[in-house]
Parts: C-alpha cells; sequence; structure tokens
C-alpha cells in the first residue's frame, strides 16, 4: 500500500514537468455553438411556454438559420459534434444520408437545422452523437423509485427560496434567433448560467447536514458534461481538424472551461461568426450559397 502514494507523486511530478516544456502537442480547433432548443422539447429545467414558441421552419427564421449556417462555415469545420447519444449514430447517419442525397426534409431540431444543413455545405461524411445522460450516485437513484422523496425533492427545486437572485424556470419567445444565440454564447451569460447550479437544486438536504443536492449536480450536470467531454476525445482528430460542436448553451457553462484548459483543444467563440451572420440574410428559396475560397 505504501507503493501508491510514490506512484501517485510521480505521476504528479511527471504531468508538471510536461506542462512546463513547451513540447505539448498543436492543439485541435473547437467551436462551441450555444443554441436554444429548436424543436421545444421543453426537457430542461427552463421551459418555453406554448404561447412563446416559435416555428424554426417559418420565415424570418428559416432566413436567419441560412445566415447563421453559412457564416459558421466560414470556420471550416471538418467535424461536427451534436447533443444525441452515441446509440442514436446509426440513425443519425441514415438520416444525414439521405439528406445530401435531398430525400429527407429538414426538421425544427437544431440537429437537423444547422448540423446537417452546414455538414452538406462542409461535404462532411458524418455529423458524430456526443451526449450522455450522466450517472448518478445509488442514494440520488433511490429518490427517484420513492414517489414521497421525489416529490419533496421536485417541490424544492420548483419553490426554492432562491427565486431572490432572479432565476427563472420559463424562458421567453425568441424574436431573432441570430441575437438569441449570440447572447446566449457571451462568456458573461454562461458563467451566470453556472452559477445557478450552485443554488437549487445543489442546496437541497433531505436531512439537515447531508448532501442531497449536491450528489444530485454532481451526477446531472458535472459528470454529464465530464462524459461529453470524453465522447467528444472518443473521435478520431487531428490537430488539423476544425471541431464544431452544436449544443444547448447551459452545457457550455462547464464545457468551455474544460476546452479552455484542455492541453488538446482550442477554444474558438462563435460571436464574430454570429455578428457576420446578421449581414447574411438568404430567402429559403434561394440555392445554398457556396463558400468562398
Amino acid at each position: 500500500m505504501r507503493k501508491f502514494p510514490a506512484l501517485l507523486c510521480t505521476i504528479l511530478v511527471v504531468a508538471g514537468t510536461f506542462g512546463q516544456t513547451g513540447d505539448s502537442p498543436p492543439q485541435t480547433k473547437i467551436m462551441t455553438l450555444g443554441v436554444f432548443h429548436f424543436a421545444y422539447p421543453n426537457l430542461d429545467a427552463v421551459k418555453t411556454d406554448e404561447k412563446d414558441q416559435i416555428s424554426v421552419l417559418d420565415e424570418p427564421y428559416q432566413s436567419e438559420i441560412i445566415a447563421i449556417s453559412r457564416a459558421i462555415s466560414d470556420f471550416n469545420p471538418t467535424i461536427i459534434a451534436v447533443e444525441l447519444n452515441p446509440r442514436n449514430q446509426p440513425v443519425i447517419d441514415s438520416l444525414y444520408s439521405q439528406y445530401k442525397a435531398d430525400k429527407f426534409d429538414l426538421g425544427k431540431n437544431e440537429i437537423y437545422q444547422l448540423g446537417f444543413r452546414i455538414g452538406r455545405q462542409m461535404n462532411l461524411d458524418r455529423i458524430y452523437c456526443i451526449d450522455d445522460w450522466g450517472r448518478h450516485y445509488e442514494n440520488i437513484g433511490a429518490i427517484f423509485t420513492d414517489s414521497v422523496r421525489l416529490s419533496r425533492f421536485e417541490d424544492y427545486f420548483l419553490h426554492s427560496g432562491d427565486t431572490i437572485y432572479g432565476v427563472s424556470v420559463s424562458a421567453g419567445k425568441v424574436t431573432s434567433i441570430t441575437g438569441e444565440l449570440y447572447e446566449m454564447n457571451k462568456p458573461e451569460y454562461l458563467k451566470e448560467r453556472l452559477a445557478v447550479y450552485l443554488l437549487h437544486p445543489f442546496k437541497y438536504e433531505e436531512q439537515p447536514g447531508d448532501f442531497t443536492g449536491v450528489d444530485f449536480e454532481s451526477g446531472r450536470w458535472y459528470n454529464r458534461n465530464l462524459r461529453i467531454f470524453r465522447n467528444i476525445q472518443r473521435i478520431r482528430y487531428s490537430s488539423e481538424d476544425r471541431i464544431l460542436l452544436i449544443i444547448g448553451s447551459e452545457h457550455l457553462n462547464l464545457l468551455n472551461l474544460f476546452f479552455d484548459v484542455s492541453m488538446e483543444f482550442e477554444l474558438v467563440s462563435p460571436l464574430p461568426y454570429l455578428e457576420r451572420a446578421k449581414n447574411l440574410i438568404f430567402s429559403d428559396q434561394e440555392p445554398y450559397p457556396a463558400r468562398p475560397q
């Protein structure tokens, strides 16, 4: 047993030395594009009332989406990753192949509207699925099978006194997709959203002094995003690749931090590209324009 601490110290010293040599391999650029969910599945903590839901298939939203796709294509992504579990990869492969053959009409989901559209524009072979739901501790899993305990937990979440911090559980109506995505990808917005995960249900206790809320968020959010990060690492990429990640913007309050400190990746902001999209509004009846060389 004495060998383990010595081995751990050796690993830490080697890791520290590696970081100081300047011999780190070239990083792979990754742009993280945070979005709201275009099809409004309302599976997240923040819901959108039906009266506030828009149809992204209608104008002016389609023209905005085409403009956003064109602008993001200027990043020249060679890999696109989207918020779907890898078990859905065969279905996405099939639908994407049909779309490239003009045999599939894009639905409302941002995976189709942005991922498929940009992928075809860049002539990519595949759209990668990288989502994961995370893993809970056993004590948290037990709550989900106990209706009384679950009801208490849900009641705390919905009626927590933390509403004094201005945390809303309802999203308003989107008037401009471009403007909405621009705001959702601002560093200050993402920092503010991460702070929410240290409020409720983080502070929930079934018994005074326990860590029920902490354990819940450890699986629900921190473990989940670490697993998403790991799924992206599993994609075969090189320093010459340019990865585009399209995902619910809430995830970026952690993922951007991971990418920013990673030795493997160089984080690229979508904000300049979204700014450019404002000047690239195309009619949905026009052919999708070729990206300038």
